[in-house]
């Protein structure tokens, strides 16, 4: 009996054919993309192939390389800060701890060198140590006081050196801060004594200009007072005198009832009657009818007197 086999669809392509074929486009997909890198802003790039730097340097952009055989490393090319805290002694053997920032940056033309003889780790290999070196030495030229006094020709005197020394390695010092000074307790309280013992000394010289002024300017009042009155005894003369005596002896007599004082025991006012044209006639008959009308009330009072006792005087 004869056995008909049924029909089996075949694949056209072998199942292995579809696999190598999708493995080679993966891997032509891969060398693809291991065949370009990018240079990120603000860095520039090396090849390194097989562990050896090349002295190509790269711009920021998309660069082709060697698949598996050839990297990209970046070097950081921007300014960047550098924090340090440095321990020391001033010029008068007082401790103080100094808080120093520093910008800096890699030359772009040197990177290669840089990275070849130092590394990527130059920041804690050559910049704080030199940092915390220049910072010591020359915070151990001053004495305490001038380190807060002069803290400008202080901080250029640490970039100057520092720039001097970190142009070995081709970085760039942009800029260099101090932003604080630490010293001990006891120099603090001693810097605070001092201070008030100044401002003590400057208020006392003050008030010393201050007397010494006020003295300028009586002495300087007396000498004008002085020179006013020596001005007036100059303009006084002797007609001056007397007119100012008639004036006086003028008001008296417009002030003068015609009597005189009845109760003595000071002296009576002289009143020249001959310089107020006033003649002897006219005095004696002021005193005459000063005498007739004391009189006359004399005798009335006594009438006055008898008609109360009832008896009449003859």
């Amino acid at each position: 009996m004869h056995v008909v086999e049924p029909q089996v669809n075949r694949p056209r392509f072998p199942v292995r054919t579809v696999v190598w074929t999708v493995l080679l486009a993966l891997a032509l997909l891969l060398v693809v993309f291991n065949s370009f890198a990018t240079v990120q802003y603000g860095n520039v790039g090396l090849y390194k192939t097989f562990g050896k730097l090349n002295d190509n340097v790269l711009a920021p952009g998309i660069h082709l390389k060697i698949p598996f055989v050839q990297t990209i490393i970046q070097v950081n090319v921007q300014v960047t800060k550098a924090e340090t805290d440095t321990s020391a002694s001033s010029k008068d053997l007082q401790p103080v701890s100094t808080h120093v920032a520093v910008n800096y940056s890699v030359d772009k033309e040197s990177a290669y060198k840089l990275m070849n003889n130092v590394g990527g780790a130059f920041d804690n290999v050559i910049v704080n140590p030199a940092i915390q070196e220049i910072v010591k030495e020359v915070t151990a030229r001053y004495p305490a006081e001038d380190l807060i006094a002069k803290r400008d020709v202080v901080a250029a005197e640490v970039r100057d050196a520092l720039t001097k020394r970190l142009a070995r390695y081709d970085l760039v010092v942009n800029d260099i801060n101090i932003v604080n000074f630490k010293f001990s307790d006891a120099f603090n309280q001693s810097i605070e004594a001092k201070q008030v013992a100044q401002q003590q000394a400057l208020k006392a010289e003050n008030d010393l200009k201050r007397v010494q002024i006020e003295a300028q300017q009586k002495v300087a009042q007396a000498q004008a007072d002085a020179e006013s009155l020596k001005l007036k005894k100059q303009e006084v003369t002797p007609e001056l005198i007397q007119l100012k005596q008639i004036e006086v002896q003028e008001q008296a007599v417009e002030k003068w009832d015609g009597r005189l004082p009845s109760v003595t025991g000071g002296a009576t006012p002289f009143i020249d009657l001959n310089a107020l044209g006033v003649g002897a006639g006219g005095a004696a008959a002021s005193s005459a009818n000063g005498a007739d009308e004391e009189g006359a009330a004399a005798d009335a009072a006594n009438d006055a007197a008898a008609r109360e006792s009832g008896t009449t005087q003859p």
